[in-house]
């Protein structure tokens, strides 16, 4: 139901961003779920002795903007005292090749669990770039969770391809992509559609116009 209602062309922004959250929410829950975690005793209110297991670790996310960033509220309400971390990397409409902006990455990230955050998966260039970036910063390969919404088979290659020591979670898995490289049969941009922009070129959509008529 979730991505029935993302993938429709016809949903409204509300909507769209309304269904996103509670699925970001899911897959969210599913990476911590990968988080390497460690043996915990506490003493319940009855006095009770319970023997349970907490995250071994600190925990950061880095991620891809600017979609990434939709998914850090699922991580900030599910991980407490999480660091975030961002990286801007954006594609070329022409050569559809990734090009590197900046990148702000929290103190002591080497050290950390580190989940990158980013919704669509392509080409897999952008997440290739920032997994450079990471790695660079001395995260081990191991310490890496890939969490995203939506992804296609060439992307999910061309990743582990370049790092297959990471782990990944994702929402849908879909078939290919078009030749303009978008996943079909995807949901569209999912920035745009997220944050209330628009692509004329993919959405054959006029943004604003304005016509004068003199006197």
């Amino acid at each position: 139901m979730l991505l029935t209602a993302m993938r429709d062309r016809e949903s409204s922004r509300d909507d769209f961003v309304f269904f996103s959250d509670q699925l970001m929410r899911l897959v969210m829950q599913e990476t911590i779920a990968t988080l390497p975690y460690k043996p915990a005793n506490v003493t319940t209110p009855t006095m009770a002795s319970h023997e349970g297991t907490t995250i071994d670790g600190e925990v950061s996310t880095v991620s891809i903007l600017r979609s990434g960033e939709a998914m850090e509220h699922s991580a900030r309400a599910l991980l407490r005292s999480v660091s975030l971390g961002k990286v801007l990397v954006q594609r070329d409409e022409e050569t559809f090749e990734p090009k590197f902006f900046f990148a702000k990455l929290p103190a002591g990230i080497e050290n950390h669990n580190v989940i990158l955050l980013d919704p669509m998966v392509a080409t897999g260039g952008s997440a290739r770039m920032v997994l450079d970036c990471i790695t660079e910063a001395g995260v081990p390969q191991e310490n890496i969770i890939f969490s995203t919404v939506i992804c296609c088979p060439e992307g999910v290659r061309e990743v582990f391809r370049a790092y297959p020591g990471i782990k990944m979670v994702t929402g849908a898995l879909d078939p290919m992509m078009n030749e303009d490289r978008y996943i079909i049969p995807g949901l569209g941009d999912f920035g745009d559609r997220y944050y209330g922009t628009h692509d004329e070129k993919q959405r054959g959509t006029v943004v604003r116009s304005f016509s004068y008529a003199p006197p």
